[in-house]
């Protein structure tokens, strides 16, 4: 089977079946885009009727996943007990307890093709393979066969997908061009350049590289035209003046300066990556905006860019549900990859919502570092000294993402050389050695209405900030939440940030936030939840019923009916595991506090569960 998104929606599988029916189409290109993951039952509600799914939800969705599994000859089970004419190797439509996934194989999906090239590509072009980089990217790019889901009516979460699918598609095309430039070509690339920069007036990354096209194509005049142009656009449209790096560069030009000449590629740096191209890069693209971790991010990279003679770097950092540790990883992983040339290994270690296998964890490090299937040995012991001896010999980085316990990383970790680690934990993790911990916090009202700005701009805040301000609060500082919410109110123009704020405020009493601008948020904290023991779901499931966010050990004890010790030690409990929150005292003898995100709180108290049974 193979499904295009990256233009109209086709699907191929023995033949053109590219379903019509409208909904249908939603449901596989959201399955699509998520292919070999599970794509919750909220997602799929919230993609198919927003705010407002009729009563039979669950069973309407259903009948859709019948007809696709139907069209599309996709079988329905995992295949755990095969028949003699089964392939297993064929694509699936699985049901999950949380959702659906749409099982098959990786480059069936263009959207997957083009990422993978894409983030090759990039690899190619920070280590100095300009030429490989151009070709790769230029690959990535004939993948698109025009806008993203084109001919699919989507709905708030397809459009997010498609925004970002288009995002990253302007960013491959400037990196192209960049090595196009490097590589001399910028006669060839000014007809391209040209349109690009009429269709996006206010791109100044496009228009800094037409100018300087035209500039060392002997056109001057031309160029200098084009900033003027661009300057006067941008304070028409948007009321700024240009960038830095745009008047920077018309600072250049006007005064002819030698930096702007083409400098000849360095055979230096083709040898280099003749060997630098064998080394995997496997970290994710950069995604969100980060907004308020600077201070993070700097001593994560201090401490992956320290020379320890003792082992391999390591930070772990955790945080509650929906607080960005997957991205803050992500982004410092891309800032020190000249630290780790050798490799950079990427596994997330949760799978649905159990931890990932250790062996298949090392099996798929030692794919990536290119031995084949056959040399990788069965044994988990003889996985682990294969991987850590090669480890240790390499500068490397290895990002583990979702971590659930000590145990589980100590399996894989390497135990030395001098490779750097970075863990997003969902939970607190103190592992042996020098290690760094990163406490993610949410954010403040401040940095909040930050990360709001740069998603919809000074202008839409500017129209209400105190119910930014408000909006900030109730999505108690989380980026994740912040993100979704912004990414609603940036597909719908109409709304006013007040209605988004009232709307929040009607449903968080109802539960039906849970299809809404929270879904991230729920998902994350129902992944926290359903990999706690039974005993501690239902104290957590009792908690978020008390009213006040705020949970001293005696009232806990009261109404769970154990000792004051042991609730105390249920509290620290559940903050190890980032769902409660611990104000510590200002001198020691001042007890902590523990407490409720009002968000997690709500959350918990809709997450289905069987009757309470007695602690005891």
């Amino acid at each position: 089977m193979e499904i295009h998104l990256l233009g109209p929606l086709e699907v191929r599988h023995h033949g053109l079946v590219t379903p019509s029916a409208p909904k249908l189409r939603r449901v596989l290109c959201l399955l699509g885009i998520h292919a070999n993951n599970v794509v919750s039952t909220e997602k799929l509600i919230k993609e198919l009727w927003e705010e407002d799914p009729p009563a039979s939800v669950t069973t309407t969705l259903q009948t859709y996943v019948y007809q696709l599994r139907k069209l599309l000859g996709l079988r329905a089970s995992n295949g755990s007990s095969p028949g003699p004419d089964h392939d297993a190797g064929a694509p699936a439509l699985l049901t999950t307890p949380n959702g659906y996934t749409l099982s098959l194989a990786p480059d069936a999906l263009d959207a997957y093709r083009f990422e993978q090239l894409a983030a090759l590509g990039q690899c190619h072009l920070k280590a100095g393979e300009v030429e490989k980089a151009a070709d790769t990217l230029r690959d990535a790019l004939r993948l698109w066969r025009g806008p993203a889901l084109v001919d699919v009516t989507p709905g708030a979460v397809l459009q997010t997908e498609a925004l970002r699918l288009e995002e990253v598609r302007k960013s491959i095309l400037e990196h192209r061009i960049e090595a196009d430039l490097q590589l001399g070509r910028h006669h060839e690339l000014l007809g391209e350049l040209t349109g690009l920069a009429l269709r996006e007036p206010t791109h100044e990354g496009f228009q800094a590289m037409l100018m300087l096209a035209l500039y060392r194509a002997g056109r001057r005049s031309d160029a200098l035209r084009v900033y003027q142009r661009t300057r006067m656009m941008l304070a028409r449209e948007l009321g700024v003046e240009p960038s830095n790096r745009l008047w920077r560069l018309h600072q250049d030009m006007l005064t002819s300066s030698r930096d702007l000449d083409p400098r000849p590629v360095s055979t230096t740096a083709k040898t280099r990556l003749t060997s630098a191209s064998e080394h995997p890069c496997q970290l994710p693209p950069n995604g969100r905006i980060l907004v308020g971790r600077d201070d993070e991010l700097a001593m994560m990279l201090h401490a992956l860019s320290a020379c320890s003679r003792e082992g391999p770097n390591v930070v772990v950092v955790s945080g509650p549900p929906g607080s960005g540790t997957t991205s803050l990883c992500i982004r410092a992983g891309h800032e020190v990859r000249d630290r780790y040339p050798d490799a950079q290994l990427y596994a997330g270690m949760l799978k649905d919502s159990d931890p990932a296998n250790p062996g298949e964890v090392l099996a798929s490090f030692l794919r990536a570092l290119g031995v084949p299937d056959r040399r990788i040995p069965a044994a988990f012991e003889d996985r682990r000294r294969m991987f850590c001896a090669w480890a240790a010999e390499h500068q490397a980085l290895i990002v583990l993402d979702d971590a659930m316990s000590v145990k589980q990383l100590m399996q894989v970790l390497p135990v030395e050389g001098p490779c750097g680690v970075l863990i997003s934990g969902r939970r607190r993790m103190f592992l042996p050695g020098g290690v760094t911990v990163v406490d993610l916090p949410p954010l403040g009202t401040e940095d909040g209405l930050r990360l709001l700005t740069e998603v919809l701009g000074p202008e839409r805040i500017a129209e209400n900030p105190h119910a930014a301000a408000d909006l900030v609060q109730l999505c108690d500082g989380l980026p994740s939440i912040l993100h979704a919410a912004a990414s609603r109110l940036a597909s719908r123009p109409h709304w006013t940030i007040d209605h988004l704020v009232e709307q929040v405020r009607r449903t968080r009493s109802t539960g039906a936030f849970l299809v809404g601008a929270w879904s991230p948020l729920v998902t994350s904290v129902r992944r926290n939840y359903e990999v706690m023991p039974e005993a501690l779901r239902t104290v957590f499931r009792r908690l978020c019923a008390i009213p006040s966010p705020f949970l001293p050990p005696v009232l806990v004890a009261a109404v769970l009916g154990v000792p004051e010790e042991f609730a105390e030690f249920l509290l620290q409990e559940l903050a190890n595991r980032q769902l409660l929150r611990i104000d510590f005292g200002m001198v020691p003898t001042t007890p902590e506090r523990y407490w409720l995100l009002p968000t997690v709180r709500a959350i918990g108290r809709y997450l289905q569960a069987p009757l309470d049974e007695d602690l005891s």
